[in-house]
């Protein structure tokens, strides 16, 4: 028996958490003869960004069994001389082509990756933090203030393999799918007289009129399979990307008439969506070389063509029928449109930045004024407010943005406690 412990990574799941920004540093110029010189802090660097990449000679997500966290570098902080802090050292996720990301937490999808080399951003790096050189203004002609770096995006991923192929072998436990492909190309899958000898999908290549097709089988399907039952459930997903299905049906009839089989593995993908039930399909009526299927290829052939398709008797066992399979199926290659992709219904990255249009007001049960604006927000995690020009700076973004006289005409009085972000802080009658 086939050693059923065998496992075909094509799903996994990865914390990915980009860099933090350098602090901005706050320092003078202290040169001989230049006892009172300018601010001279430079910027922090970049936090790292976090990528996924395509790489062509990937096939599964094996590597990714046991490694589940990829976290970026942190930028560095800012120096004195206007100098920037280096930017942090990204991380990168390499996965084989047809990887479609998504967010674990909403189940979106970021990206579908199927060009060879495709690098994506799956979370940004933060920014640095402003130095005190750039604070200078004809008012703050020596600013005593400086910024952290902002965090970095951070979440959960989920990784799905989708098999590029052009062409996906699918059909019932035993049909002979293994042994087709192995006559069709140089693929060598394992082949068995038992159900379930593929436990994985196997890619071959086929040459014919000077036409390379990469040709997929993909594990027997059975009753059930699009509701979790037996191997195939796992797998029906890999035929989403093929151009045509064939479909390959035992016609000896040993198990399970031919026409019968045909039918439960085409309710199977139909149930499963996606639009495998609409996909360009060849019917191959398999091991032709039997006596039992030549007994009945008549009928089930006639069936076929009342149902508008022309199936193809072939042996995998002894080569008849294969030219003809092979020809036919680059003919419907030809027509066939190609299968729409997985596209993105949410931003590239994880956890953007929330817009608003204005900031928002509202007073909390204990009667504290919270204030939700992205931006404030975000300046008060940055901000050291430990000088007065940190205060006097915080409290001129306050007026500009409309917050100072909404609070008072809200009612705010001195003592009232204000909220923003992570900072809470007493309203004065001027301000912080």
């Amino acid at each position: 028996m086939p050693d059923s412990t065998a496992n075909f990574f094509d799903q996994a799941r990865v914390y990915v958490r980009a860099g933090r920004g350098g602090d901005g540093a706050a320092s003078f110029r202290r040169e001989k003869h230049v006892p009172l010189g300018g601010p001279d802090g430079g910027d922090g660097g970049r936090g790292g960004d976090v990528l996924i990449r395509a790489r062509e000679n990937l096939h599964a997500l094996t590597h990714l069994q046991y490694r589940h966290r990829f976290i970026a570098g942190n930028g560095a902080p800012g120096q004195r001389s206007l100098r920037q802090g280096r930017d942090g050292k990204p991380a990168a996720i390499d996965v084989p082509l047809g990887t479609v990301v998504y967010d674990d937490a909403t189940s979106q999808v970021l990206h579908d990756l199927v060009e060879v080399g495709q690098v994506e951003v799956v979370a940004h790096g933060g920014q640095g933090g402003r130095g005190n050189a750039r604070f200078k203004s004809s008012r703050f002609t020596a600013p005593d203030i400086a910024l952290r770096g902002a965090d970095g995006d951070e979440g959960h991923l989920r990784l799905e393999l989708e098999l590029i192929a052009d062409v996906g072998l699918v059909g019932a436990p035993n049909a002979g799918k293994s042994s087709l492909l192995t006559r069709l190309s140089d693929a060598r899958p394992k082949v068995a007289p038992y159900p379930f000898t593929t436990l994985q999908p196997v890619l071959g290549v086929v040459v014919a009129s000077d036409t390379h097709l990469v040709v997929a089988d993909l594990p027997g399907l059975i009753e059930g399979a699009s509701e979790g039952a037996g191997l195939g459930a796992q797998f029906l997903r890999h035929a989403r990307r093929s151009r045509v299905l064939i479909h390959v049906v035992d016609g000896s009839g040993l198990e399970r008439p031919p026409l019968e089989a045909l039918d439960a593995i085409d309710h199977e993908l139909a149930s499963h969506g996606a639009g495998l039930e609409s996909r360009p399909q060849i019917v191959a009526f398999n091991k032709i070389d039997l006596a039992e299927s030549r007994a009945g290829w008549s009928d089930f052939a006639a069936e076929c063509r009342t149902r508008g398709s022309e199936p193809v008797a072939v042996s995998a066992a002894t080569g008849d029928g294969i030219a003809t399979l092979i020809q036919r199926t680059l003919g419907t290659l030809a027509e066939a449109p190609e299968p729409a992709r997985p596209q993105p219904t949410a931003p590239p990255v994880l956890r953007p930045e929330p817009v608003h249009d204005a900031p928002r007001l509202f007073r909390r049960a204990d009667g504290a004024y919270v204030i939700r604006d992205p931006v404030l927000e975000r300046l008060a995690r940055q901000l050291k407010l430990d000088t007065p020009d940190a205060v006097d700076y915080f409290q001129r973004r306050l007026d500009r943005s409309g917050v100072t006289a909404r609070l008072e005409k809200a009612g705010a009085e001195p003592g009232d406690t204000v909220v923003i972000g992570e900072l809470e802080f007493e309203w004065e009658a001027e301000g912080l």
